[in-house]
């Protein structure tokens, strides 16, 4: 499905992606000195994407069958360079939520776009390159953030504005896309009598690690400086944490060759439960906080083949993946909430009953399969029990 060119020029619009939902934080203290905004309405704009993200992946699943997969990856990448445009240039703030919105409807519908026709161009290499195509997303999310701290946040509508001009610069790359998938390039099922419950299981491990990596995100910072570390020191440990999650992904690249879906995810959030109980053990926690990283980092590239095997066809796929946006939407503040009666010092301990939760998950994902592709072995027949041929 993807030429080599094709290919490449994907792997720079994740970095395109990855940059522009990183930006907004630390665009908001400009965004609050500009538009007069109290934190709450600053905050605004990154649930205006993550709702047009939301509408993306299904206005993506939906336009693919009938305008078919280039055209709508097309649209996608120009409404990213409209939205960014508008917010780099808005005279006010409700304009500025609207190019927020507008981005996040194709931010939605080439981060879906992308893994799926990944999933499905790539066949037994369809992990290797899933894990290399949102490595890149974690490369974005580094460099945003890094560019807009040179600039300055003042300066937020010029790093926008870059990520407008990658986006339109890359559809010309979509000429090395084929339209339609092959036939020959969809998985053969495994053989599941009811495959709803296995697909709610996998909505369960999407929402819940994007609720952890938020979580981490979020409150290592404020849990490292609860514990006894520096601001500085903190805010080190938490970049270690992005980085080793896009470490994590490029690592899973030759892991995903000679091991199966089923293990990497099942052994990944065994690790994520595992390093965040050690991140509760004060002098361990930033080391732990990165191997967090290390290991959350492949499971959403890695799981998505293993659930088109599951579930054949996109409709899965689409539900999955917008569960996870509205995961990293509705944990936030339920999170917060708990850490108010519980106290920032159990933040580890809260994730990492996510992560169990996770884990007995993929592990009965991983038996399962294991018991079908069991059932579906040919039998041997016995030589000594054929019946001698009539005469």
């Amino acid at each position: 499905m993807f030429t080599r060119s094709a290919a490449a020029a994907s792997c720079v619009g994740f970095v395109a992606i990855g940059a522009l939902q990183a930006l907004y934080g630390p665009a908001i203290p400009a965004f609050r000195a500009e538009f007069g905004l109290g934190p709450s309405a600053a905050g605004l704009a990154l649930s205006a994407h993550f709702t047009g993200a939301l509408l993306g992946v299904g206005a993506f699943h939906r336009a693919r069958a009938r305008t078919g997969d280039r055209l709508a990856l097309g649209v996608g990448y120009a409404l990213l360079a409209v939205g960014s445009l508008l917010i780099a240039f808005a005279p006010s703030w409700p304009a500025a939520l609207a190019g927020a919105a507008v981005a996040g409807l194709g931010f939605g519908a080439v981060d879906y776009g992308l893994n799926l026709l990944f999933a499905v161009g790539f066949g037994t290499r369809g992990t290797a390159m899933l894990n290399l195509l949102n490595a890149h997303f974690g490369v974005g999310a580094i460099l945003g953030p890094a560019l807009l701290g040179r600039l300055g946040p003042d300066r937020y509508p010029w790093a926008f504005a870059g990520c407008a001009v990658v986006c339109l610069a890359l559809l010309p790359g979509l000429a090395g896309v084929r339209s339609r998938p092959a036939e020959q390039t969809r998985p053969a099922p495994d053989r599941q009598p009811r495959v709803l419950p296995l697909v709610l299981a996998f909505v369960v491990i999407y929402v819940l690690h994007v609720a952890i990596e938020t979580g981490v995100g979020g409150w290592e910072p404020t849990h490292l400086a609860a514990v006894g570390y520096g601001a500085p020191a903190a805010a080190i440990a938490t970049s270690g944490f992005w980085l080793a999650m896009t470490a994590g992904r490029f690592g899973a690249i030759p892991l995903s060759l000679r091991f199966t879906d089923a293990a990497i995810v099942t052994w990944c959030c065994a690790g994520m439960t595992g390093f965040l109980l050690l991140a509760a053990v004060p002098g361990a926690a930033p080391y732990a906080y990165a191997g967090v990283g290390l290991a959350i980092g492949p499971i959403f590239p890695t799981a998505l083949p293993w659930l088109r095997r599951t579930a054949p066809g996109g409709a899965a796929g689409a539900f999955v993946v917008a569960a996870s946006m509205v995961g990293g939407v509705a944990f936030p503040p339920l999170l917060g909430a708990v850490i108010e009666v519980s106290g920032v010092r159990a933040v580890p301990l809260l994730l990492a009953a996510l992560a169990a939760v996770c884990t007995t998950l993929a592990v009965s994902l991983a038996i399962r399969r294991m018991g079908s592709a069991t059932q579906v072995l040919p039998r041997r027949e016995n030589p000594a029990r054929r019946p001698a041929p009539r005469p």
